[in-house]
């Protein structure tokens, strides 16, 4: 718990300085920019000399930062600072909401561009998984829901690295289409339409139901037999697993997925999101 608190505290301070520097940028913008051009048209409406107004402008943001401006005075150019943060703020979240939107069209297009038996053919790899089955053990012939949170550590690497990943259920490690019959058979509605449903409750109720949007389940059919495909891009946020009521931040590295320990996450997580600072 003490690690998931001081990863939430170092975002937390990358977003608020994220936000008052952009607040900082459109408050001067607002002195500097919004007031002269509204003195400006202002000015023109008005017949009046509208370079004489704009030098007005300035002259009192100079005996504001000199200490000698009236009281009027000084709650206008505020005024002025005030709007200018919010076009920044709220310029901010739109950029953010349209880059975020774009990244991730672009990434879906590449994924399902690729031939899912040439891609079983690649084998395992940094950005690759095989998982046999959701929660059916095939060694021991029973429900194992040990193997649910397998699939979502797997899941949670993916989610957490900065290109993200393909999960495959029902391929064995060397590659074997073995489907998801047997998945199929612990299932409610033993059907894809099952089997997505209860993959993506437990997306939601373990990573984050903000988080089943970065997931994207698909469905096969080679050899006749049914193998899900989950296109995993990158989160925008930091994503942890409850595993005895204990988050755990896990990152795909190389083939395989690991649990950061304290140290290791806190470092990934302030270089990892300095892009989420702008990039969200």
């Amino acid at each position: 718990m003490k690690r998931f608190f001081l990863l939430m505290m170092l975002i937390w301070r990358q977003q608020l300085k994220l936000y008052s520097t952009v607040a900082l940028i459109g408050a001067i913008i607002g002195i500097f920019v919004l007031a002269p051009s509204y003195d400006y048209i202002n000015a023109r409406e008005q017949n009046a000399d509208p370079l004489s107004s704009i030098e007005y402008v300035f002259s009192q943001v100079r005996d504001m930062l000199m200490g000698k401006i009236s009281h009027d005075n000084f709650v206008l150019i505020m005024f002025y600072a005030e709007i200018g943060a919010m076009i920044g703020l709220l310029s901010l979240v739109l950029y953010k909401v349209i880059h975020k939107r774009l990244v991730h069209i672009d990434y879906l297009k590449a994924e399902l561009n690729k031939d899912l038996p040439s891609i079983i053919r690649q084998g395992e790899g940094p950005h690759l998984e095989f998982k046999s089955s959701l929660r059916w053990d095939m060694t021991e012939s029973r429900i194992n829901r040990a193997l649910e949170g397998v699939v979502l550590k797997t899941l949670a690497g993916f989610l957490n690295s900065t290109i993200g990943g393909t999960l495959l259920i029902g391929v064995a490690d060397n590659g074997e289409i073995l489907g998801l019959e047997k998945d199929y058979q612990t299932l409610k509605k033993p059907n894809q339409d099952g089997f997505e449903q209860t993959l993506m409750t437990l997306i939601s109720t373990t990573l984050g139901a903000d988080i089943c949007p970065f997931v994207h389940v698909l469905f096969y059919v080679i050899d006749n037999k049914d193998v899900c495909r989950i296109i995993v891009s990158p989160s925008t946020r930091p994503v942890f697993l409850d595993q005895g009521n204990a988050p755990k931040f896990f990152l795909r590295t190389g083939g395989a997925t690991r649990d950061l320990n304290i140290q290791e996450a806190l470092g990934y997580v302030s270089g990892r999101w300095k892009s989420y600072r702008i990039n969200r």
